[in-house]
């Protein structure tokens, strides 16, 4: 489903080069879960981008569903996120001036899919947010505006789902619950799943962990 190649990614910070990833390579095939685990700083999350083509490596290459990603056009890099990937971003990246249901339905709204609106109901409902349909995320919680942007993630059932931090910011009850719906899909769609976190329950829940280290992905034995 997703495959890295010699990823090399490289930051500019104070007038000095900083490497982030340094030949990083993984092969995650259709349906498996996978857990990135590392110490915060070690460039997961810059992983995370570059592996759904919101960043271009300096050099490698990024194959997902048979497409060398970076080989794309910006729109056609668009395209392949809103159709076939649902991202969960730590910050959320909601829309202040839109309602829960309203963010929730814009993928699909943008796609010209039919029952944006129900199906963005029913997704919020799976999420526990059945009463906050209505509010806008300045009105929301951390954790109430995690769980929006975990339905809006996943209201088109991707063909990969890619979550960092899914359950950061959410208390250990709410935490749980979304797991098992990450975990549900990626069993009901076939859909693959790769997470970024701290959390070692949740690692090992995943079929599989690999440690990003000095810019490498090592798997890690269990």
């Amino acid at each position: 489903m997703i495959e890295l190649n010699q990823v090399h990614l490289t930051y500019s910070a104070a007038g000095r080069q900083v490497p982030v990833l340094a030949g990083a390579s993984l092969a995650v095939p259709q349906g498996e879960s996978v857990a990135i685990i590392g110490p915060s700083g070690s460039g997961k999350s810059s992983l995370l981008l570059v592996m759904t083509g919101l960043e271009t490596p300096d050099s490698g290459t990024v194959t997902f569903d048979g497409v060398s990603l970076h080989e794309q056009s910006s729109d056609t890099r668009a395209d392949l996120r809103r159709d076939k990937i649902g991202i969960v971003f730590q910050n959320f990246h909601l829309i202040p001036s839109l309602t829960a249901r309203d963010n929730v339905a814009l993928p699909v709204d943008i796609a010209g899919g039919d029952s944006a609106r129900s199906r963005a109901e029913a997704m919020l409902s799976r999420v526990g947010l059945a009463e906050r349909m209505d509010h806008y995320p300045n009105a929301m919680s951390g954790g109430e505006r995690q769980r929006v942007a975990l339905a809006r993630a996943l209201i088109h059932q991707p063909m990969l789902m890619v979550a960092d931090e899914p359950t950061g910011n959410l208390d250990s009850q709410t935490g749980e619950a979304v797991a098992d719906l990450l975990f549900e899909l990626n069993q009901e769609n076939d859909a693959t799943l790769i997470l970024v976190t701290h959390d070692p329950a949740l690692a090992a829940r995943c079929e599989r962990q690999v440690r990003l280290h000095e810019g490498q992905l090592k798997s890690v034995t269990l």
